[in-house]
């Protein structure tokens, strides 16, 4: 499977997905470069369709890969994916993101997007 490197070595592009993954899980909106939304689109596409199975397998598959940040004291990316996200889409065969385009950033010109979870609240 072909993927981007992005500028980093392989444990800081992990630590880089892991973030991304988590705060869009905890936010269900992330602004971030085009290049680094495709490569996080897919591992949360994964992500949900196996906290959408609900097993305690799926939960402790997630949990090793998404991050235990909670959003204002409240639950965490982890209990907010199972308890929410994973019933709001059971019905949905799969596309869980969309990709929204934004423009250039006005630093260095890289495209910026929005990825964010469809059907959001």
């Amino acid at each position: 499977m072909a993927y981007q490197k992005l500028g980093r070595d392989s444990s800081a592009r992990k630590a880089l997905f892991r973030d991304l993954v988590t705060d869009l899980f905890l936010y269900e909106r992330i602004q971030t470069t085009e290049a680094k939304a495709k490569e996080v689109r897919s591992i949360a596409e994964k992500l949900i369709t196996s906290a959408k199975r609900g097993d305690l397998h799926a939960r402790r598959q997630v949990a090793a890969f998404v991050r235990r940040e909670t959003l204002n004291g409240e639950q965490d990316a982890i209990q907010k994916l199972f308890s929410e996200l994973a019933p709001r889409y059971a019905e949905r065969p799969g596309g869980y993101t969309r990709i929204l385009k934004l423009g250039p950033r006005r630093g260095d010109s890289a495209p910026m997007v929005y990825l964010e979870l469809v059907d959001r609240a």
